[in-house]
């Protein structure tokens, strides 16, 4: 028996078919952690620092990433057309060089597709996970209620806060204030979990194990959340995706026979648009495309009427 089931066993909560068994460490071994990440005042300014001085990071601002490609892909056809003047193909090279292009444009929509379809299916994953906090917020808010009067006061309270903590992660894109609500949250998670041990160490009953099992669930909702924040498009991707665009456009301008309007331009802006697209879609917190929390925002107008 490992050591986080001997401390739900001294408990008296682990016992087969209560939900204990099912536990993932997060739950006990978050004051260990949450330890780590509570640092002084001082290497917790540190911290917040580190944050802002990250470099900036181009796949979090669509809307520069559509100007940038716009830009290159433009050059870059017309860097075809202008290695191309004076140059008199044959035949068969049109022919070769017609299907390289055609081949190069269909290999281009397809990483284009799949990068899309990644990028949605992150978007939606997000989603989900955001109904599921809000879901497990508000079920362990109700079971709450089966602690003494006090604690039970209290924990709810201390919900109603990391509520709100939550409600300001979907909201705000500073890196300073977003790294001073997560110490924020971090701390309130700390202060929740210490309160259902205490309860339970005081009263090991199955009707306890429903409330430490919510409680796991909220902590670990957070950092699904979280983690599916971090989880964005392969750079690899990105790399080919511009790679074989750029390459698109010189084949284009290469083989071009009109060589100015603005019918000449359509092929880097429609690349463009598709670029800004998955880019905003993969921005979870910069792009224009954002998830609004609305089951988190429900749920706390439904706690306010409570």
């Amino acid at each position: 028996m490992g050591p986080r089931r001997q401390s739900a066993t001294k408990l008296g909560l682990f016992w087969p078919g209560n939900g204990l068994d099912r536990l993932t460490p997060t739950a006990f071994e978050f004051k260990r952690l949450a330890s780590r990440v509570c640092e002084p005042a001082g290497k917790a300014s540190k911290i917040g620092t580190s944050n802002t001085e990250q470099p900036l990071n181009l796949l979090d601002h669509p809307i520069l990433m559509f100007v940038l490609s716009l830009v290159l892909l433009w050059f870059s056809l017309r860097l075809g057309v202008f290695i191309a003047q004076g140059r008199n193909a044959k035949a068969n090279d049109k022919a070769d060089l017609e299907l390289v292009t055609s081949a190069s444009l269909t290999l281009l929509g397809l990483i284009i597709g799949f990068s899309f379809s990644m990028a949605v299916s992150r978007y939606d994953q997000r989603k989900n996970y955001e109904e599921e906090e809000a879901n497990a917020i508000g079920t362990e808010y109700a079971r709450v209620g089966l602690l003494p009067t006090g604690d039970a006061t209290l924990t709810r309270s201390l919900l109603t806060q990391y509520l709100q903590k939550r409600l300001l992660f979907y909201s705000l894109r500073d890196s300073r204030e977003l790294g001073e609500i997560d110490r924020q949250t971090t701390t309130l998670q700390n202060d929740l979990w210490s309160k259902i041990e205490r309860a339970a160490g005081a009263q090991p009953t199955p009707l306890m194990a429903l409330v430490v099992s919510g409680m796991n669930d909220v902590l670990n909702r957070q950092g699904y959340t979280q983690a599916a924040w971090w989880n964005r498009l392969p750079t690899g991707a990105w790399c080919l995706m511009a790679a074989l665009a750029v390459c698109c456009c010189f084949l284009i301008g290469y083989r071009a026979e009109h060589k100015g309007g603005l019918l000449f331009t359509a092929l880097p802006f429609v690349i463009s648009a598709a670029v800004f697209l998955i880019a905003d879609i993969d921005s979870p917190r910069w792009g224009v495309i954002r998830i609004s929390p609305h089951n988190l925002i429900s749920l706390d107008a439904s706690l306010r009427g409570h």
